[in-house]
């Protein structure tokens, strides 16, 4: 499979993933002009955005670890973006949530970082 099977596999599975764990999804690939949210999820009244890696092997380092400081603002501005076209605002509760998968095996780190643009 391509790079993009394989991510959409992974993000499917990811949000089966969080779905088994009481999330809702509400978008998948959000797509603007500043990039792209793999997953917007519903914790009860909190707005999750979550960005989905893959790692085959070890040898790239831990899934977790591409979500760098670069990511973390191209996600925090599409969030932004997200916010401000849909509740008109930027105060709702919301976090940044990473669904990591080595091998097949998923993880999920809840609040993986702080909102920055």
């Amino acid at each position: 499979m391509n790079k993009r099977k394989v991510g959409g596999f992974y993000e499917e599975q990811a949000a089966l993933f969080l779905e088994s764990k009481g999330l809702f999804i509400k978008e998948r690939n959000y797509r603007c002009r500043l990039g792209e949210v793999d997953l917007i999820a519903r914790d009860g009244e909190c707005l999750v955005f979550v960005e989905v890696k893959y790692r085959f092997s070890m040898k790239a380092g831990n899934a977790w670890e591409a979500v760098d400081k670069k990511k973390q603002k191209i996600i925090s501005k599409v969030a932004a973006q997200y916010l401000a076209i849909h509740f008109h605002t930027l105060d709702i509760a919301c976090r940044f949530d990473v669904v990591g998968f080595e091998k097949d095996k998923p993880f999920w780190i809840k609040n993986a970082f702080d909102f920055c643009v």
